[in-house]
Formats: structure tokens, sequence, C-alpha cells
């Protein structure tokens, strides 16, 4: 039996791995074989010391035109139920994963992004998109509703009017309309995405690791909570942070407050400096 081809791309450099759809002719869409070794390079790289970030972005023209419909519509279809039970949680498990991914994660999105794009793209921590990318759900314009997470991550990031308009209208819009709507942080000239992502990736690589993974899900966490819920769920956090990583939270304090060689509000402490555990 021959190997299936290799959808995904990964490489390491600088302790960034940039990990990419890799379907060019097929606008990066998703496909279950895409789905399998997106998860497999996941696995790879969420506890490797070399990698303290992930980028996801796409190769050639887009980032990811959703799912194959082909594949997913008319051949995954075609095995029933059962087929599309497990074509489903082949997506939805790589996304689940990302979404609390152990690394902080940024989507670069570089091109189209539709559909079931919509999973991954929320699933990331940060996105950062091309002025020039496209963004749509055009689920509408074929006869179906976006389904898949999609109509959720609109809801969760824009506004109820925007987020109604750009599901019953199918019309897509740019990138920096896409940050407008706050479906991504920010849109910048195609010509500068990767430099700013590499500015992003920077800044976050210098932050306690502990810190940001224990930040990242408490974001998660806390949205859908009452205060009071969320106040409980923090202190605890809190402290559950302080007993597993209490040498970062001392050597920042201790830089801060003895050394006076930073500024929390303006800056970070020097992670070099703390002891490794």
């Amino acid at each position: 039996m021959s190997e299936a081809p290799r959808v995904v791309g990964c490489t390491i450099e600088n302790r960034i791995a940039w990990v990419s759809f890799n379907r060019p002719e097929k606008r990066n869409c998703m496909s279950p074989t895409l789905n399998r070794q997106m998860l497999e390079v996941l696995d790879d790289l969420e506890f490797r010391d070399d990698v303290g970030i992930v980028v996801l972005t796409g190769e050639g023209t887009a980032w990811s035109a959703g799912m194959d419909l082909k594949e997913y519509f008319r051949e995954t279809e075609a095995q029933g139920l059962r087929g599309i039970r497990k074509s489903q949680r082949e997506a939805y498990t790589w996304w689940r994963r990302l979404r609390w991914f152990q690394k902080p994660t940024i989507a670069m999105v570089n091109g189209w992004c539709f559909g079931g794009g919509y999973g991954p793209l929320h699933a990331c921590d940060l996105a950062i998109a091309a002025e020039e990318a496209q963004f749509g759900l055009s689920e509408i314009n074929w006869g179906i509703l976006p389904g898949g997470g999609a109509t959720k991550v609109a809801v969760d990031s824009m506004s109820m009017r925007d987020a109604m308009y750009h599901a019953m209208t199918g019309e897509p819009i740019s990138g920096t309309k896409a940050a407008q709507w706050r479906l991504v942080n920010e849109a910048v000239p195609l010509a500068n995405l990767k430099t700013r992502v590499l500015e992003l990736c920077e800044i976050l690589l210098k932050k306690n690791a502990f810190a940001l993974k224990a930040t990242k899900d408490a974001v998660r966490r806390v949205k859908e909570m009452t205060y009071e819920n969320a106040e409980d769920y923090l202190i605890r956090a809190q402290e559950s942070a302080n007993f597993f990583d209490n040498d970062g939270r001392k050597e920042g304090i201790r830089q801060f407050i003895d050394e006076k060689s930073f500024k929390p509000g303006v800056g970070t402490y020097d992670i070099s400096k703390q002891k490794k555990s």
C-alpha cells in the first residue's frame, strides 16, 4: 500500500515551528489525509524542547479554503454515517487539540480562509492576516448552514450583526475587514506578514512558558463563566501555577523588587536567569 502524500509541512527555526497546509493546488482545502497528518505533527511538536511557539499558515495563495467538498460531501457521505462520523472526528480532534495546545499558537493567514478553515483559525491563540486575504462563510451559497463550529466562531469573534451578515450573505471580506470585525487580531500588507508574525513570536518567546499556557487556558475558560465562577477558577489556577512554577514567580518578583531590572507594565523579566526545573 503506497504511503499517503505529505500534505502538511513543518519546519523548525529558532524555536518557531512553521506548520503549513500543503495542498496549494486545492487552495489548501482540508481532507481526511490532511487532518490525520496534522494531528501527527501536533503530537510531535507539543512537548519538544526546541519548539516554543507554533505558527499555522498555508502554502501558495491560500490559508485554507475549508473542507474539500469532493472528499467530504461526495466520497465520505458515500460511506454512510460511519464514514461521516469518522471524518468529523479526524477534523475536530486536531482543532480541539490546537485550541488547548501546550505552546502559544498563531494563525498567519496569507490568503483564502473559508468555511471549515474557521475551525483552526479560532483554535489558534492569535491571528494575523494579510490585508489581501479573503474570509468567507460561503455555505449559504450552496444551500447549507456554516457547520463544523464555523457559526460559533463567527458569533464568538464578531458582533451579532456582523456575524449574521457574514453568515447570511455569503459575501467574502478582506483581511482588513476581518480585523475590523475582530475575526483576527490585525491585518498587515502581505509583503509584511511574516515579519509581523516574527515580531510577535519574539515577544512571546521571552515570556514564561508555564504562565503563557495558564493564561491562554484562562482566557478560553472564563469567557463562558459567570463572574463568580471565573473569579474562583482564576484563584485556583493562580494557586496551581504558583505551586508548579514557583521558581518562575519568585524570579520575576526578585528582578522587579530587588534588582529593579524591569517594570511589568512595560516589559518582561529575564527568563534566562530562572532556574531550570
